[in-house]
């Protein structure tokens, strides 16, 4: 595909795992209403969201957005991403969701189904693999979702969570085989996270064409500077995700913290500022849960680093 018409607007995703959870009512319509004024177009969402609180059941973000989006109607000025491929209709932990069965085509073609019912919409612009079942030959995988692309319900399709060999043989069997081809790539990328998009991935996006989408762009809010000390991963919901990136971060915050001091950004704005400069992203995927978080997430649209300061942040970690 030559155009890749799952972007739009601003040079960022909103992350839709917040909402129908942590955003929801007329707050979270605000984040929405102010990231649709602002000039945002892209949302991602998945079936599976937010199937790991007590109490859901994987489909809340789909069924809220949906309601937003018929509510305001907006729905042809947007680009909405989901995904499938983790969500088995259970609920429970994220870690023990998925099963290879999910991309038998009549299932990913259900699946599919539910999230634009959920959705209120017809199509979806952007349609992920949301993980790799690395069990399954890999043609398998581009045959089911090239049967969601048939009905006509699907624009274009990506990949979650894929490493450099799968992904350039998924690339290399729809080329072959005449089926529609991933464009988009959605793992985790930011700051004190870069095992997931190193080097081999980077050339294989950018030598193909594919748009590097990274989520976790705030490494679930260690980026914003709020997690220093050991009673501040205890006092937020998110606390438990960002423990994994206390170990390496204190140096990356320091050089984000000399920084801002220079510019007087913010630490949201310079994570963001960084990722747009890195190999094959043309949008980092980040959440708000309410506006004021949003106004601190549209600050980086604005801001230039300088090769000097990207070179230091690259070299923190």
């Amino acid at each position: 595909m030559s155009e890749q018409t799952f972007i739009a607007g601003l040079p960022l995703v909103l992350g839709g795992n917040v909402f129908g959870w942590s955003a929801s009512g007329e707050e979270g319509f605000a984040v929405l209403d102010a990231f649709y004024e602002a000039g945002g177009r892209m949302i991602d969402t998945a079936d599976v969201y937010s199937a790991w609180i007590p109490g859901h059941v994987g489909g809340e973000s789909e069924t809220y957005l949906g309601k937003w989006l018929a509510s305001r109607g907006v729905r042809k000025d947007m680009r909405i991403h989901t995904k499938t491929g983790m969500w088995t209709g259970k609920p429970g932990a994220p870690g023990e969701m998925g099963d290879p069965e999910l991309y038998k085509p009549e299932k990913v073609l259900a699946h599919l189904d539910g999230s634009l019912e959920r959705l209120q919409t017809d199509y979806v612009d952007l349609y992920y693999a949301h993980r790799d079942y690395e069990e399954l030959a890999i043609g398998a995988i581009v045959d089911a979702f090239e049967g969601a692309v048939q009905t006509g319900k699907v624009r274009a399709l990506g990949a979650s969570n894929f490493q450099a060999e799968r992904l350039g043989a998924a690339l290399d069997y729809a080329e072959k085989e005449g089926k529609t081809p991933f464009t988009a790539l959605q793992n985790e990328y930011n700051l004190v996270a870069r095992g997931s998009y190193g080097a081999d991935l980077q050339a294989l996006c950018t030598s193909r064409g594919i748009a590097m989408l990274p989520f976790f762009g705030l490494a679930a809010g260690y980026l914003t500077g709020k997690y220093r000390k050991p009673e501040d991963f205890e006092a937020n919901t998110r606390g438990y995700r960002t423990k994994d990136y206390a170990e390496v971060g204190p140096p990356v915050l320091a050089v984000m913290d000399e920084i801002a001091a220079d510019t007087g950004a913010s630490l949201p704005a310079i994570a963001l500022a960084w990722l747009v400069r890195q190999p094959g992203i043309p949008a980092p995927i980040a959440s708000a849960r309410n506006t004021e978080q949003l106004k601190t997430l549209l600050e980086f649209t604005s801001l230039e680093l300088t090769d000097e300061q990207v070179t230091r942040l690259t070299d923190a970690l």
